[in-house]
């Protein structure tokens, strides 16, 4: 289905499982697609209604015109403008967002239309600031000239290309944990080599500018936090600050080995980690 945004920008969304069962949200992060969340969409689907979306500029929703529809601004009306055209007024749902999926989530945390509708949240490595200062991915001491070379490197304007395994060692130690199974690393790098790249290099822009800390702060609603101990791309430190600056943690999960393509890389924490929110703070919230 078609979800139309503030800018009148057209969201392409997919609604998987049965009408009237407890509903998940879920938001990719930056370069990725639905096909992030495949593993997510078969399990929960068998008794939950599943929602997803891809991003503007990813999958089947096309790129903005012009700079201003790259902002976490956006980002939050494209959200709001999922949840309006897919769930019943105050209907409530548990929203799982990994990476730029995760910022969304943030920026859009005092809207109306999130506060409506959301009963828990899960950020799934992510990180609301200081992403290339953080970042793991160049192996140097921090300080300015890893950023600087940081963002080159994020924001690099040359095409990937084809998927090749010298571009699968690559992306597997940018991305993900050093014992990451062949089929998941091929399964990223499909998804990441498929998304163009006006839209990469754009919201790479974005993310290295980001500051959604107040964003945190403006979750007042149960948030759980997962991260994979192995992230270079947002480390744990995001995670655990995160956690501290809360209103309401309900919890903060470290996976040893992973790195920041969680919900491919740890398919069962992950999906494990949304349906104890739903049955938590969906299902309970019903039956009261």
């Amino acid at each position: 289905m078609i979800a139309v945004s503030a800018d009148g920008a057209r969201i392409h969304a997919e609604v998987y499982g049965p009408e009237g069962a407890p509903t998940v949200v879920l938001a990719h992060g930056w370069t990725c697609s639905i096909a992030f969340w495949a593993e997510q969409i078969r399990d929960l689907a068998r008794d939950h209604r599943v929602i997803a979306y891809d991003q503007r500029g990813h999958g089947r929703t096309p790129a903005p015109a012009g700079a201003s529809g790259h902002s976490t601004r956006a980002l939050a009306d494209d959200l709001e403008a999922v949840l309006a055209a897919t769930l019943a007024p105050g209907e409530k749902t548990v929203l799982a967002g990994h990476s730029m999926g995760g910022m969304t989530l943030m920026a859009a945390a005092a809207r109306p239309g999130f506060r409506e509708h959301a009963a828990a949240v899960l950020l799934c490595s992510t990180g609301p600031s200081r992403l290339t200062a953080e970042s793991l991915v160049v192996p140097m001491r921090p300080g300015g000239l890893r950023t600087r070379l940081t963002r080159a490197i994020l924001g690099a304007r040359a095409p990937l290309g084809p998927v090749t395994p010298v571009s699968k060692r690559i992306l597997r130690y940018a991305t993900m944990g050093p014992g990451s199974a062949p089929e998941r690393v091929d399964a990223c790098a499909r998804i990441v080599h498929a998304c163009p790249r006006v839209s990469r290099v754009a919201w790479s822009h974005v993310l290295a500018e980001l500051d959604l800390e107040a964003g945190v702060r403006e979750l007042e609603l149960p948030v759980a936090v997962l991260v994979g101990a192995a992230d270079r791309l947002t480390p744990p430190v995001h995670s655990r600050a995160m956690a501290e600056a809360l209103p309401q943690c309900v919890g903060l999960d470290e996976l040893a080995g992973m790195g920041h393509m969680t919900p491919v890389e740890a398919p069962e924490a992950v999906t494990a980690r949304i349906r104890e929110l739903v049955t938590t703070y969906v299902c309970l919230r019903e039956d009261a």
